[in-house]
């Protein structure tokens, strides 16, 4: 007779999480940071987080905020009334979508509010399209959420842009929403208005939700323009999730301030579950969150006028590599290679025949740490932040371009 299963040998991680895979970049920041720490030159490409610090009038309400005896205390879980207005201020003045405060829930960073959105949405088996290359949380948050992604896969011929072919050809009875993303992380690829609006006609002809992840709306370049779904498709509002933060526009990444904006039965059922997972996000943080939103976007022209610069750097050295790629990206701070004629080659005595190898060659030949293309769906590639200093950004790249010269 088999012995019964008892909760000390059945599986210690539950199969949910223990399918979830760790953020990529964010793993190969901290190897960077550790390698770093000792004593190693490491010049880390991982990190999407601004290199500037947050501006000063931020700082300053957060420091009055921490002496305040009512930030001590829990607020509502939704945000700070003052806040959510705020938000909803900034998104008329910023993009043309009007909403109410009501329709705000402020969370711990774009991420959560990311999981948020899916959970409420989604139900068991539920697809939801996803263009690749796409951003390694994602699909993480769609399957937790009982979700199924459905991969749409682009490349560097079409500028990494779905099209609604592609879209069509995806939709099935079970597909519940689109995730959307311009401009995009991690290719830096910005659509159209005229294409963002043919999306969202298509979305609300099928009558389907789109979440679209608005966090890089001030990071565009040159002729590209930022362009919101719900505001050039006002129809489709009632079925449409904005996700954005303060993270990028005020170089506040580890203030952890986000927020979704969609319909106030969606909000409030997300705010429900938000209720029993973290309540309210840290006071003084929404302080900060507050001054910022409430401020003139001059921090981010400053950074914008220096990312500008960058992507032209970056882009130069890493097209005069044989075998690499390279698009000049539109919007974020990432530029996103292809490294497919690199691969088989002989560097140093070893060969990468992907793009996660070639990754791990160059940081143990080169000392440079670079994300590879299967983190973001896509292998071949790899991404590559430019959020650092001019400096380091021409000696990492300069070492890419060494190494990768003398393979053979």
């Amino acid at each position: 007779m088999s012995a019964q299963p008892t909760p000390l040998t059945r599986p210690r991680i539950s199969a949910r999480i223990g399918a979830i895979a760790e953020s990529a970049t964010l793993a190969v920041d901290a190897k960077a940071k550790a390698l770093k720490a000792a004593g190693r030159p490491v010049i880390g490409f991982g990190a999407g987080e601004p290199d500037f610090p947050t501006p000063g009038y931020i700082v300053d309400a957060a420091i009055a905020a921490c002496r305040e005896i009512k930030w001590h205390r829990y607020t509502p879980v939704g945000g700070l009334p003052e806040l959510k207005e705020a938000i909803a201020t900034k998104t008329l003045r910023d993009s043309g979508f009007a909403v109410s405060p009501g329709q705000v829930l402020v969370t711990n960073g774009g991420k959560q509010a990311l999981y948020n959105a899916f959970a409420t949405l989604l139900d068991p088996g539920d697809e939801a399209l996803l263009p690749a290359p796409f951003w390694t949380t994602y699909p993480e948050s769609i399957q937790l959420a009982g979700g199924v992604p459905v991969i749409l896969m682009t490349d560097e011929t079409t500028g990494y842009r779905v099209s609604i072919e592609q879209l069509e050809a995806a939709y099935t009875p079970r597909t519940k929403l689109l995730v959307f993303v311009s401009p995009s992380n991690p290719t830096g690829a910005v659509y159209s208005p005229a294409e963002v609006e043919a999306i969202g006609r298509w979305a609300l002809e099928r009558g389907i939700w789109v979440v679209t992840d608005e966090i890089y709306e001030h990071l565009v370049y040159g002729e590209a323009r930022f362009a919101s779904m719900p505001t050039l498709v006002p129809e489709l509002a009632n079925q449409c999730i904005v996700i954005n933060g303060v993270a990028k526009t005020y170089s506040m990444t580890g203030w952890r301030v986000g927020w979704m904006i969609g319909p106030a039965d969606v909000v409030k059922a997300a705010t429900n579950l938000q209720s029993h997972a973290t309540s309210n996000v840290a006071n003084v943080s929404q302080i900060a969150a507050l001054a910022a939103v409430s401020g003139d976007l001059a921090a981010v022209a400053t950074m914008r006028e220096a990312f500008d610069r960058r992507r032209h750097a970056i882009t130069s050295i890493l097209s005069g590599i044989d075998g690499i790629t390279c698009p000049l990206p539109e919007g974020a701070f990432y530029v996103y290679p292809s490294v497919k004629g690199v691969l088989g080659r002989t560097i140093r005595g070893r060969v990468a025949t992907s793009s996660a190898e070639l990754a791990a060659i160059i940081l143990d030949e080169a000392e440079v740490a670079v994300v590879p293309g299967e983190a973001f769906g896509t292998p071949g590639y790899l991404r590559l932040s430019y959020a650092l200093s001019d400096n380091d950004l021409h000696e990492g790249a300069t070492r890419i371009a060494r190494l990768l010269g003398e393979s053979g």
